[in-house]
């Protein structure tokens, strides 16, 4: 077997057996569960858990992270776009409340497990969310300066914005009148409602009428 094709079939059980813990923490709870409840639902023995995991405690923190990780994309692809501030924070809300309602089980599990965490994880996971929160600042502070939102608080506004799509995760049902698309499209127009119109730009289009009605 070469390299490639051994780094693929790892991935595979690895994936696999997060997979099933994943399901039995949001069903039961990472205390009730236990690696032999875990064992029994993939069909395999405790010791092919551990050969991928070094604990409960590491697959806890792995599921967490998945949920942090798939965010973080979202903010870097936002930041690294060209284009008006607003069109990239509408599409970076659209495409966040995607990853959340697309990984609701990750954001219930890290919400109510989050002191279950080993203490190195749970300071790990801070710092990305903490990253994530800086990075989302940024994006906001970029519209402030050119004049297309008014914002006098980024780093309040980028936490408000943060928890308003977070919840979504726990009101949102599947089947429901409304998809997934069409909540990541309301949610991104009110989001561009609340970030508002700056003054600048306000202080432009003024400024054109007024040239318009000396020229006529």
């Amino acid at each position: 077997m070469d390299d490639g094709l051994r780094a693929a079939v790892l991935k595979l059980k690895r994936d696999r057996i997060l997979a099933v813990a994943l399901k039995l923490f949001d069903e039961r709870g990472f205390v009730n569960t236990t690696l032999d409840d875990l064992a029994e639902h993939i069909g395999v023995s405790k010791p092919f858990i551990y050969a991928h995991f070094r604990s409960k405690a590491e697959l806890l923190a792995v599921i967490c992270a998945q949920g942090i990780a798939i965010s973080m994309e979202v903010i870097d692809r936002a930041l690294a776009a060209e284009g008006p501030a607003r069109e990239r924070l509408a599409a970076f809300v659209h495409e966040f409340v995607m990853a959340v309602l697309s990984s609701q089980e990750h954001v219930a599990i890290y919400a109510r497990e989050e002191p279950s965490l080993d203490a190195a994880d749970r300071v790990a996971i801070r710092r990305l969310r903490k990253e994530f929160d800086r990075k989302l600042v940024a994006l906001l502070d970029r519209g402030v300066r050119s004049g297309e939102f008014s914002l006098p608080e980024t780093p309040i506004a980028a936490l408000a914005l943060g928890g308003l799509v977070s919840w979504a995760s726990v009101w949102f049902r599947p089947g429901g009148r409304l998809q997934q698309q069409e909540v990541a499209q309301r949610v991104s127009q009110l989001v561009l409602a609340m970030a508002g119109t700056g003054t600048s730009v306000a202080k432009r289009k003024d400024s054109s009428r007024a040239a318009g009605h000396t020229h006529q």
